[in-house]
């Protein structure tokens, strides 16, 4: 039996992760910015705890760990799946939007990695999951701030690969293409209002 801990676990990968873990018999540290949309999709269950979590957030990060091992004792896997996209071509995103997209993709990543990792380490075992992106590694018209951000996914995962391997800890980036999820729905994907008419065979 393993302890999953899941960013974003209310919806899209991580509402499903969510549910397959449950089904196999692991727990599930579910954790959502809302813990009630977590409770009102799984119900009650024995091995789930659903527990709030704004990643952009580092005391909440740690305070959901520390629930996290008071329930279960221990994590074996971190799915960091929180994160959203922005789209508008580069010079139409306004720096705030920037910002906030930067806020939960990388440093939320940030956050509750390494409020996790002083557990896997005590455990010398581990495995880390990061949800980047297709945009991960090839970004496109309109897409640019967003797949930046999982560009940066791309390389804090190979530098914690490198750096967590000898400590029993393995690191995974998945990189998803197109899935029937609800990340284009406006509550994972922002589109900058401001428009640029000599954009619209791009980025438009």
């Amino acid at each position: 039996m393993k302890t999953w801990f899941i960013t974003g676990a209310a919806r899209g990968f991580g509402g499903l992760i969510t549910e397959r873990a449950l089904a196999q018999g692991d727990n599930v540290v579910a954790t959502a910015r809302n813990p009630k949309a977590v409770n009102d999709r799984f119900g009650a269950h024995p091995n789930l705890l659903a527990v709030a979590l704004d990643v952009t957030d580092e005391g909440q990060a740690q305070a959901a760990v520390d629930a996290a091992i008071a329930r279960f004792g221990r994590i074996d896997v971190l799915l960091n799946n929180a994160g959203f996209g922005l789209m508008g071509a580069v010079e139409e995103a306004s720096a705030a939007e920037i910002e906030a997209v930067y806020r939960t993709n990388v440093f939320g990543l940030l956050n509750v990695t390494r409020a996790v990792l002083p557990v896997m380490r005590k455990q010398r075992a581990g495995r880390i999951l990061n949800i980047s992106s297709i945009g991960g590694y090839r970004a496109g018209a309109g897409f640019g701030i967003y797949s930046s951000t999982k560009f940066a996914v791309e390389g804090i995962s190979e530098s914690l690969h490198a750096e967590l391997s000898p400590l029993g800890i393995h690191v995974t980036v998945v990189e998803p293409g197109y899935f029937r999820t609800d990340f284009l729905d406006s509550s994972s994907l922002t589109v900058s209002p401001t428009r640029i008419a000599d954009y619209d065979q791009t980025a438009g």
